[in-house]
């Protein structure tokens, strides 16, 4: 039998896979079908960032909490949101996980941690302040994790939340995904600084920068961070430098980015492409056990696109319905 090299065993390597493909297929299914005016609202698509949802949420449980931004798909489906409830919610469905009333940019299921997509740039930071507060204060070892742009990364209330985990302590960990573009600016246009981690260390944090485009480094600086932070050691920041296969926004038409950028990128920072080659290479998984996978997948979206269409808008009486907390 041959020797696993990775330091996950066979069915997790396969878990993380179905992960990353489940996320591919999902927003490829969007891309399509956004194109034919069947999704209302606005659309942000995490195609070729798998690797660092996948990467990162394989260490976290229910209990752990995340806070994502206006590109959240694949930060639900790495956490464990069904991923019907979210097709639902994306095509403005009474069935979906915030009852068809959010949309792309605000799926949230808090039974898995999640605690929302966000639209609002940065947003998503003092959220997660707030979660490893409360987890801190339980004592039950829960982190909380905010998921930030680079663009987003230059906004105050990201740097406030930066010195806030710092002066507190707190088990919060930021992950700045890097993919070069904050909407249709290069990264070296607006920000100063040579790396995140001179951000981090400014607070007083510890950081590392991986390529977000490889699983296995990711999962790796994922880990140790996490189990830092479980275990009192407080918050740090995780860069992933990592590529985006479409645009800022669905219709955005990307004349920022030079001619054949993205299909180079496609053809040669694939995450899932590197990730497959890596443990067919090693002879821990077959080709065929991934393309069984891929075909659930596909079965799976198809399933999920045919029960949103056919469920129910949300009744008018709903309109006022999730506005205002009652106690």
């Amino acid at each position: 039998m041959t020797e696993n090299p990775f330091p996950l065993d066979r069915d997790d390597l396969l878990k993380a896979y179905r992960i990353m493909r489940t996320i591919r297929e999902f927003e490829e299914r969007l891309h399509i079908d956004f194109a034919k005016g069947d999704i209302p609202g606005f659309v942000h698509l995490y195609a070729g960032e798998e690797a660092s949802a996948a990467g990162i949420m394989m260490h976290l449980k229910d209990n752990d909490r995340i806070a994502s931004t206006h590109r959240g798909h694949g930060h639900c489906i790495a956490k464990g949101v069904d991923v019907h409830e979210m097709m639902a919610e994306i095509y403005g469905r009474s069935t979906g996980a915030c009852r068809g009333k959010g949309g792309s940019m605000h799926i949230a299921d808090l039974s898995k941690g999640m605690m929302g997509a966000n639209g609002i740039l940065g947003a998503g930071a003092p959220l997660a302040c707030g979660a490893a507060l409360a987890a801190k204060v339980r004592g039950d070892g829960g982190v909380g994790i905010s998921f930030v742009g680079d663009g987003a990364s230059n906004q105050g209330m990201f740097l406030e939340s930066l010195n806030l985990a710092a002066v507190w302590n707190l088990p919060a960990i930021f992950v700045v995904e890097n993919n070069g573009y904050a909407e249709s600016t290069a990264r070296d246009w607006a920000v100063a600084v040579d790396s995140y981690i001179d951000r981090a260390s400014g607070f007083g944090l510890p950081g590392v920068t991986v390529d977000g485009t490889d699983f296995f480094a990711v999962y790796e600086a994922a880990g140790e961070i996490i189990r830092r932070a479980r275990e009192g050691g407080g918050p740090a920041l995780l860069e992933c430098n990592m590529v985006r296969f479409y645009g800022h926004f669905e219709g955005d038409a990307q004349t920022y980015r030079a001619k054949g950028e993205v299909e180079a990128i496609r053809a040669s920072r694939d995450c899932i492409k590197i990730f497959a080659e890596r443990v067919i290479e090693a002879g821990v998984i077959s080709r065929a056990e991934l393309e069984a996978i891929d075909k659930e997948v596909l079965d799976l979206i198809e399933d999920a696109v045919r029960a949103a269409k056919s469920a129910p808008l949300p009744a008018p009486a709903e309109l006022l319905t999730d506005v205002y907390v009652a106690y």
